[in-house]
């Protein structure tokens, strides 16, 4: 699929309407948004090589609001035309670090908090002292 097809299956995305009839509001609000998931991924797997996917599903698991902003990330680089072939693993791993830049910056903080560092001193729990005691 080229540019111009993602862009129009884009905008159809962004367009369509409750359709069908019958069912209550709720009921169609939920199609709605299950056809709508369908195309987004349907999408995705256009634009990511199996790698990718597979890499982008694991940061769902774990961080779901990580992995919906880099998804929208690149389909808004797709419906730009900025993307020039399948994205790669590589280049979905440098797009992470970007978005989590920016999303550090926006909440003031460096990329090293929330890291946690232990650092170990000695020989572990015991000291030197320890080895006088006689029972």
């Amino acid at each position: 699929m080229d540019d111009e097809d993602l862009k129009r299956r884009l905008r159809q995305l962004k367009q369509q309407g409750g359709g069908g009839g019958g069912g209550s509001a709720d009921d169609q609000r939920q199609q709605q948004q299950q056809r709508q998931q369908e195309a987004r991924q349907s999408l995705l797997g256009q634009i990511l090589e199996p790698d990718a996917a597979d890499r982008l599903a694991r940061i769902r698991m774990v961080k779901e609001e990580r992995a919906v902003a880099v998804e929208d990330r690149l389909l808004t680089l797709a419906q730009s035309g900025q993307l020039r072939g399948k994205v790669t693993e590589d280049q979905l791993k440098d797009l992470l670090q970007k978005i989590s830049a920016a999303e550090d910056a926006a909440r003031g903080t460096s990329s090293s908090a929330g890291r946690i560092v232990v650092e170990r001193r000695g020989k572990g729990w015991f000291d030197d002292e320890d080895d006088d005691l006689d029972i």
